[in-house]
């Protein structure tokens, strides 16, 4: 072979080679039996492939034109065969399955509806841009609600005011926010979106808002959470005539508690005119009622007795999303003070359409008490007898009418419009009648606070760090010259869900393309810094659910998107400069008023697919703020979940978003909790392996309400002792010594169990306690994670500790001793203190007539539910069912309901708390039998076996486990060795 033909890299550089068509004809079909013979012996003959689908063996081929060059083989006349334009791969051996095919077609993954281009608007990019730097002329809202209360329909509207090329449709609504491919199909909001408008105010002043809508099923509580820690304001949608439901009161005490100004918007009114068919004066009482039940919540909510929603203080507004019009009593006081030659005060005006004033038409005046005769109150007057003859005649048959009715209010429509489907009519006189949303911008504007007025209560509420160091400064005065901090509370997934974008607000600094930042994990802190990362921010976005608005940077006061910073995120992170100039502190993590009780145990189909899965769970804890994904000691990779609804969810997306696998999974179980009824019997203690020390503990049940404040976070470790001594002095009646001897709650810092300090300094030497104070903390965290009984977290349990004997030489009291012992002394005081197991019990709210509510009753008594309230729900013919059902019990309820109802029952279930299952579950004498329901004494005993033979534990717990033989003697002489002991 001549060298000289060939470059270095084994390249033909020589002249073309000249030979004929038919020299150039390689033999490519085979025999079935050469197939047949090749794959059984397997041979490693190097094949080459070309799209065009010819296989060509190498002993075809001219053995002048294979040129060998470091263990590679080059085909330059494969080139001259198949033409330039041809992909060739060369592979050593056929490593294939048969079960993929030789090309495979292109794959689109696309789980998310999203717009190409940037769709057109009414306002410019740029201007958005400029009105970012005004955070005074900014508003950051979340849209709340109950379940299908209308909040989607109610951003489809500022949609259609702003996106021309998006108009509302009526018969199949857009839906604009529902993104999310299982949104779309079962017509619910599962993920909190955001959207940024410019909208005006009724003085044609612009202004910035950023909306959340969020989801209103009960089981997506978590993504209100998130949406509100954004937020300045919420805005609350409640329904005319379902008015205030299971979901509508837990988030208006989230609100409240969360410090979040509220405004309300009356949903659906035309559903009193079309489906109850209402006169005006009987709807106008409907609408009263409505309201009255929302401030009810609020009176009763603590910390809400200063905030009252009225009409006539403007925080009221009245719509009907789907149909596209929204008004409050200024805008429609306008509205007639423009149609009137005579100059009015329309705020004056305003201020006499709502309550007991009523217009006499005959004098032209407005009076407290009615005249008789025409005197009506003036809202029905002036406001819903023109809306009812508005939609009657649109809805009737008269054309005349009603051109006759539209020229009269200055409304042209074109002839062919007329001819219109009557909804699409509908939509189109009360757009041109109302106009954009300009009512719902002059009620936010006025009464829920700017991101520069907010900013104070936001960082306090929000940010750990002392309030007087730079970046609480900064953030107060919302600095976009100061110090970058940024709050994430969102990931989210892109259309091929592939990676995910962090998704926060801005509270101090500018945050640019291209600038490096530290990503602060929920477990960061000064001391400890492992949960930190460097990142560089790749892109900037204004997020508008189904397109991104790249931007150079977002300033304080903002909503922003970021690209490339998620790598460490798992539910929410804190951003700051890359070079600090001070310690930096978090934000607090997300808080939910509702437990991830509902689990299910996982694993793939295929084996070998384990690590796909893997991979799926960790974008899954991503995707969702409240799932908790772990793997149990047995090897079970278990997912915790909300509900039904959010465990469903959780799964499709692990099959076919994240993971693309088939997975089995478990029937549903529930996480249960473990506790105490009881003071220890007596006193118990534990020495460690080296002998050289002793602690002795007793457990005793906390006060009732004090672990949900505890979890809640209206009580926090961190306060100065004087405030939570104060605190827990005031609300539950501890001592001030007391509260100075707590060491720490468990199982985290915000964990339902405390541990104490109860030894006297005459009897310990408290320099030597403090110095293991760390390693008994972490022990005392490790036993309130998994409890004795069946490995479930401890609740309510309160650990003191009551002597202590400790190894003076540092090297006998390290971790190694301490943490374990610990542990073991913790579960011998928690057995010896009458343990009792728990379980989460649901909260359901069922609507339903009132000739089915007997069957709703049968229902709940066989799931051991019990009801609280059955009253009929005022202007509807429905009656409301309130009852508490255990979770447990809970599973496929709905469709029970429906069943034994025909379909005419409707239910929401949210977690409500916890309660002690009845019996005692160390009850030797308690047996078992297969296949029978056990009764209500031995539902603890069936429990706790069938949870520790699910985990692989031994069926019964032993207490002498955890003692040592003195501990022995001591049970034998206070006869309590027998009780629930197996040995």
């Amino acid at each position: 072979m001549d060298d000289s033909l060939y470059d270095e890299f084994g390249n033909y550089i020589g002249p073309d080679l000249e030979e004929d068509d038919d020299e150039m004809e390689y033999d490519q079909e085979f025999s079935q039996d050469d197939l047949d013979a090749d794959d059984q012996d397997e041979q490693d003959e190097p094949m080459e492939e070309a799209s065009g689908s010819a296989l060509m063996r190498i002993e075809d081929i001219p053995e002048n034109q294979v040129v060998l060059h470091e263990d590679k083989k080059y085909y330059p006349s494969a080139e001259e065969v198949y033409g330039k334009e041809v992909e060739t791969l060369v592979q050593e051996e056929d490593t294939q399955p048969l079960s993929e095919p030789i090309i495979k077609p292109v794959e689109i993954r696309k789980f998310i509806v999203q717009e190409t281009d940037l769709p057109p608007t009414t306002y410019r990019k740029e201007f958005m841009m400029d009105l970012m730097n005004m955070p005074e002329l900014t508003r950051n809202i979340a849209v709340v609600g109950h379940l299908h209360h209308g909040k989607t329909s109610f951003l489809d509207m500022l949609v259609a005011d702003t996106h021309p090329n998006s108009p509302l449709n009526v018969e199949q609504p857009q839906r604009y926010t529902d993104t999310h491919v299982l949104e779309r199909e079962r017509g619910i909001s599962i993920k909190s979106m955001p959207m940024s408008f410019v909208l005006q105010d009724l003085n044609d002043k612009s202004y910035l808002y950023n909306i959340m809508d969020t989801p209103g099923h009960t089981d997506f509580i978590d993504e209100v959470v998130a949406g509100l820690r954004l937020a300045d304001g919420a805005v609350l949608v409640v329904d005319a005539i379902e008015g205030v439901m299971v979901n509508t009161e837990r988030i208006i005490r989230q609100c409240i508690q969360e410090g979040i100004p509220m405004t309300l918007v009356i949903n659906k009114v035309d559903r009193l005119i079309l489906e109850l068919k209402l006169p005006p004066a009987d709807a106008y009482f409907k609408l009263r009622y409505t309201i009255e039940e929302v401030n009810q919540i609020i009176k009763k909510t603590p910390g809400g007795d200063h905030v009252r929603l009225s009409p006539e203080r403007g925080n009221v507004c009245f719509a009907s999303a789907q149909v596209g019009w929204c008004f409050n009593l200024r805008s429609f006081a306008q509205m007639y003070a423009e149609s009137y030659e005579e100059e009015i005060d329309y705020v004056q005006f305003a201020q006499r359409l709502w309550g007991d004033i009523y217009f006499n038409p005959d004098t032209g005046s407005f009076h407290r008490k009615s005249q008789g005769g025409a005197s009506k109150r003036s809202f029905v007057h002036f406001i819903l007898e023109p809306l009812y003859k508005l939609y009657s005649q649109v809805l009737g048959e008269d054309q005349r009418d009603l051109k006759k009715t539209l020229r009269s209010l200055g409304i042209y429509l074109k002839e062919k419009q007329y001819g219109l489907n009557v909804k699409e009519l509908l939509r189109l006189v009360l757009a041109r009648f109302f106009g954009p949303a300009n009512a719902f911008v002059d009620m936010t504007v006025r009464h829920l606070p700017s991101p520069l007025e907010n900013a104070r209560n936001k960082v306090e509420r929000l940010y750990s760090g002392p309030m007087d160091d730079v970046y609480a400064s900064a953030m107060n005065t919302c600095d976009a010259e100061g110090p970058l901090m940024i709050y994430i509370t969102k990931l989210y997934n892109n259309k091929d869900a592939t990676d995910f974008d962090a998704f926060g607000r801005v509270l101090s600094g500018t945050i640019k393309a291209g600038q490096i930042v530290r990503v602060l994990g929920e477990s960061y802190s000064v001391d400890d810094e492992e949960d930190m990362m460097v990142q560089r921010v790749s892109n900037t976005w204004i997020y508008e659910s189904r397109y991104r608005m790249e931007v150079e940077g977002v300033p304080a006061g903002g909503w922003v998107l970021l690209g490339g910073v998620d790598s460490s995120i798992t539910k929410t992170a804190t951003v700051v400069d890359h070079k600090a100039s001070q310690n930096n502190h978090i934000f607090r993590p997300l808080r939910f008023p509702a437990a991830a009780a509902l689990k299910v145990a996982i694993e793939p189909m295929n084996p070998s697919e384990l690590p796909k899965m893997l991979d799926g769970l960790r974008k899954i804890n991503k995707s969702y703020p409240m799932v908790i994904t772990k793997v149990e000691e047995s090897g079970e990779h278990i997912v915790l979940g909300a509900g039904e609804m959010y465990v469903d969810c959780v799964l499709h997306d692990l099959r076919r978003m994240y993971a693309e696998i088939d997975i089995k999974v478990s029937d549903p179980v529930v996480r249960f909790c473990e506790t105490v009824v009881e003071t220890s019997a007596l006193k118990c203690f534990a020495e460690t392996p080296n002998k050289k020390n002793k602690l002795s503990f007793i457990a005793e049940p906390m006060e009732r309400g004090l672990p949900d404040a505890i979890e809640s976070g209206k009580i926090n470790l961190r306060w100065p002792a004087k405030k939570l001594g104060g605190y827990l002095e005031e609300h539950f009646g501890w001592d001030v010594l007391a509260t100075r001897s707590i060491w720490a709650f468990g199982p985290d810092d915000m964990g339902p169990n405390v541990l104490m300090d109860d030894t006297l300094p005459t009897e310990v030497d408290k320099k030597l306690l403090f110095s293991i104070k760390d390693s008994m903390r972490q022990g005392f965290q490790w036993g309130a994670r998994e409890g004795p009984l069946c490995d479930e977290p401890i609740r309510g349990v309160k650990f003191k500790i009551i002597d202590a004997v400790v190894a003076s030489e540092p090297i006998h009291r390290g971790g190694g001793q301490i943490i374990p012992t610990t542990r073991r002394v913790c579960y011998s005081s928690f057995l010896t203190a009458t343990p009792r197991l728990m379980e989460p019990v649901n909260y359901v709210e069922i609507q339903a007539p009132a000739d089915c509510v007997s069957s709703v009753y049968a229902v709940l008594q066989r799931r051991r539910g019990h009801v609280t309230a059955d009253v009929p729900k005022a202007g509807s013919p429905l009656y409301t069912v309130k009852a508490y059902i255990p979770l447990i019990d809970s599973f496929g309820f709905e469709t029970d309901l429906r069943t034994h109802t025909q379909g005419q029952a409707f239910c929401q279930q949210a977690f409500d708390h916890w309660q002690i299952v009845p019996g005692d579950p160390l009850d030797a004498s308690v047996v078992l039998k297969p296949l029978e329901t056990s009764t209500a004494q031995q539902l603890a005993r069936d429990f706790m076996i069938k949870t520790r033979r699910r985990k692989g534990l031994s069926e019964d717990v032993s207490i002498t486990k955890y003692f040592d033989d003195p501990m022995l003697l001591a049970l034998a002489e206070s006869d309590i060795l027998g009780v629930g002991s197996s040995e």
